[in-house]
């Protein structure tokens, strides 16, 4: 038996996903009218920016609302709602009780909050795998949502972006996409933090790329497909999370991944860098096209260090339900642009 996959003992699958996106966008071009005069390039061409009634646990309402609208179950069988976030909105007190009070999934249902940079919310899917593979329950829900900090001037700043998703784990009968294996990478690698009462994230510039990003999500990619006995042309698309977008290409291309193959889930340009959600939200946008049989590669990654690896096939019970919800594109289109005063005004950035 593998020591490295992480194996349950009944198959399991998504019975349903959703996503959301808040509709404000600033240019990278803005933010670098306002502190480079406009010199130098742009790691994206936009970020999602959240309202001043949305945070962290309105975009993740929105998204499990369209996961139980596709898995087309009442939120009262859910047994637990687990909400990844490096955004909490509050120090002290869950979000995941919001999210299930809001969806009709209270009282009889396990919650708690997740938190691993921006693998929080596939940390959260791994242990609803666990959980419904063990058979203590049948629907768990995993989310995970940012509304995402940066301070003003830094490098953060023209990514850090706000969105969120959800998927809802259940048996793998049941299942629009069957979980195949996953396994999980992780080693103490500082290469993000924030400090308790620190208003804005910390973070070691390159050495976030290597040995951060790129050693942790070869060293899990290039250990689930041993562990399954596949090579990246066995895949129909594959998703990595996001920060930027060069090194979701970079590592693509060093794993042997084609850019035809990324493209549908590599949504950063156009959204920025949604923390939490950020790999599992081009999951969602994957499923939004993906057809019976195909088959998915995904794979997480958050500072501090780890990376979950997961392999998925979709199933044909796809096709009847991935329009019961607005599909991820539907999101991005909707879009309202606005200046760095009002995204000030949005994110809280002007204190006394």
């Amino acid at each position: 038996m593998s020591t490295r996959l992480l194996t349950p003992t009944r198959s399991v699958g998504i019975i349903g996903y959703g996503a959301y996106v808040p509709r404000y966008r600033i240019p990278a071009r803005e933010i670098a009218r306002m502190w480079t005069g406009g010199k130098g390039g742009t790691p994206v061409r936009e970020k999602a920016v959240p309202g001043l009634d949305e945070d962290t646990a309105t975009i993740a309402i929105e998204a499990a609302r369209n996961a139980l609208a596709r898995a087309g179950i009442h939120a009262e069988h859910l047994r637990a709602v687990w909400v990844g976030s490096e955004s909490h909105p509050y120090a002290v007190k869950p979000t995941s009780t919001i999210v299930a009070e809001a969806i009709g999934a209270t009282p009889y249902v396990q919650a708690g909050d997740w938190e691993f940079a921006c693998k929080a919310g596939t940390e959260a899917m791994q242990a609803a795998i666990g959980f419904v593979g063990s058979g203590m329950a049948n629907y768990a829900m995993a989310i995970g949502a940012d509304t995402a900090q940066g301070r003003p001037g830094d490098a953060l700043e023209y990514t850090a972006a706000a969105g969120g998703a959800a998927f809802i784990i259940g048996p793998a009968e049941h299942a629009l996409a069957v979980i195949q294996g996953s396994l999980s990478y992780v080693t103490d690698t500082p290469d993000f933090w924030r400090r308790a009462g620190a208003d804005y994230p910390s973070h070691g510039q390159r050495f976030t790329g290597e040995p951060a990003y790129f050693h942790h999500i070869t060293s899990a990619a290039q250990a689930l497909m041993e562990e399954m006995g596949t090579r990246p042309s066995d895949y129909r698309y594959a998703v990595f999370h996001q920060p930027n977008l060069k090194f979701p290409q970079r590592v693509a291309k060093m794993l042997g991944f084609t850019p035809e193959q990324i493209e549908t889930g590599l949504l950063v340009g156009d959204i920025g860098n949604t923390y939490s959600g950020s790999a599992i939200v081009g999951l969602t946008a994957i499923l939004d096209e993906a057809q019976p049989g195909d088959r998915i590669f995904v794979v997480s990654f958050g500072s501090g260090a780890g990376s979950d690896a997961f392999d998925l096939r979709v199933t044909d019970k796809i096709v009847e339900r991935r329009d019961k919800a607005p599909r991820t594109r539907a999101y991005i289109a909707r879009r309202v642009e606005i200046d760095y005063g009002m995204y000030a005004r949005l994110r809280g950035k002007l204190v006394r």
